[in-house]
């Protein structure tokens, strides 16, 4: 009797821990009430396991014409370059419009491996889907080009952020099958590429269910005609590549990011600032700070507008989450003050103050705006160079003939356009005043 006693307990630990695998793997993401959400079954993404990126790593971003684009990818060099210089990371992006994950597996070790990435992030499965319906067979086919990328990034020695596919708009021009077909083809699509991320140990950046859901709330507060997955369906605008960004440095671990913090004690007149920063002078009246690191900014657009970064800021929460560039006050004796931060001036309560104010979040217009153009529009320089290496040098005639010295040329002017991101991370000095309010 003792054994079976033994075997029946062991028996039930067993079953136990199959049913617990199984509802943690049938965990599903949080739903809208509203009815269109009822067919898709989300599977819950799993969180970011730490900060992914380390100092002086080549990152790949990788995918269709959506990263061809140089949108979303734009974002996030942009926004490494500004906002995290001490990280020292090298960006290329590999985007190839109409491609499928089968399409950059077979070009993968050419184009991208020989640069020898440290960590790479993909974004497949719009072309893969072929817009129509979900179909087993064609999902099969989408896992197993994904699981051979997987697999040859993590033999190279490669970290590796899998990322899902977005979503479609009302109207895709060249499909005749409707938007909610295809968007439950996506979702699927979507949950293989979670199954793959946890059974191959890498991370997951969950791409469609963000876009899905700020579309359908941006949709139900601006109107029928906000379009995050773009004009033609497809291709996003600004907003919905912030949303992509937002995906994709959240998966690399950096939500939560402090990019800066100024502590201003009014009884005193001094001040403390985080790392990346000099406090220059201060007073009781306010400080003057040099600053390695910059705020990601956006000086243009509504809230409204799907063309808007800040539109797109607003419903990924992109500055909370990563545009932390923070003002706190102690010690305040009046009321309110009046913050006067370059050209704008905002009031807010000794409260306020004292939990501290985001700063790019509160002012549109920043001390940085020159600054970051600059450092943007290199940046711009540099991915609009990379397609044509890739798409025109190293695949045409060139490449063709002898790619190993078309490799070393484009790489060439491409360090010179790289020198040109170099020499636009440049400190920017700035005041911060802090006045009471009458």
């Amino acid at each position: 009797m003792f054994p079976f006693l033994r075997f029946l307990r062991l028996f039930s630990i067993l079953l136990l821990v199959v049913v617990l695998k199984t509802a943690a793997a049938d965990e599903l993401e949080d739903k809208p009430s509203d009815p269109l959400f009822g067919p898709f079954q989300p599977r819950k993404a799993p969180a970011p396991q730490g900060v992914l990126l380390r100092k002086g790593d080549r990152l790949a971003l990788i995918g269709d014409s959506i990263t061809e684009q140089k949108m979303y990818s734009r974002i996030i060099e942009t926004y490494l370059m500004a906002g995290r210089p001490d990280l020292a990371v090298s960006v290329r992006q590999f985007g190839w419009g109409g491609e499928t994950a089968e399409g950059f597996k077979n070009r993968m070790t050419n184009d991208c491996l020989q640069f020898k990435p440290t960590i790479a992030t993909t974004c497949y499965g719009m072309n893969d889907h072929r817009y129509t319906t979900y179909d087993p067979k064609n999902g099969q086919w989408y896992r197993e080009n994904q699981e051979a990328i997987v697999r040859a990034f993590k033999s190279a020695g490669a970290r590796f952020v899998l990322g899902s596919p977005g979503c479609v708009g009302a109207n895709v021009p060249w499909s005749k099958a409707g938007s909610l077909a295809m968007n439950l083809n996506l979702c699927e699509l979507r949950n293989i590429d979670i199954d793959i991320a946890q059974r191959e140990g890498v991370g997951f950046a969950d791409v469609f269910w963000p876009m899905f859901t700020a579309g359908w709330r941006a949709t139900n507060q601006f109107g029928p005609s906000y379009a995050i997955a773009g004009k033609d369906s497809v291709h996003p605008g600004w907003a919905g590549h912030m949303v992509m960004a937002s995906a994709f440095l959240k998966a690399l671990g950096l939500a939560g990011t402090d990019l800066g913090t100024f502590t201003v004690d009014l009884a005193t007149g001094k001040a403390t600032a985080s790392t990346g920063h000099q406090i220059l002078s201060a007073a009781s009246t306010g400080i003057t700070v040099r600053s390695r690191r910059y705020p990601f900014c956006a000086t243009a657009g509504e809230l409204k507008d799907d063309t808007s970064l800040r539109s797109g800021m607003a419903l990924s929460d992109f500055q909370n989450q990563f545009n932390r560039f923070r003002l706190v006050v102690n010690n305040p004796t009046a009321s309110s003050y009046a913050v006067t931060w370059g050209a704008e001036t905002r009031t807010f309560t000794a409260d306020q103050l004292a939990a501290g104010i985001n700063l790019p979040a509160e002012f549109v217009h920043t001390p940085f705006d020159d600054a970051f153009k600059k450092l943007d529009d290199a940046v711009a320089k540099k991915q609009a160079y990379e397609t044509r290496q890739i798409k025109m040098l190293f695949h045409g005639e060139e490449g063709r003939t002898d790619l190993r010295s078309t490799t070393a040329l484009t790489e060439k002017v491409r360090a010179g356009l790289v020198a040109g991101i170099t020499a636009a991370q440049v400190p920017v000095t700035h005041s911060i005043q802090i006045t009471p309010s009458r």
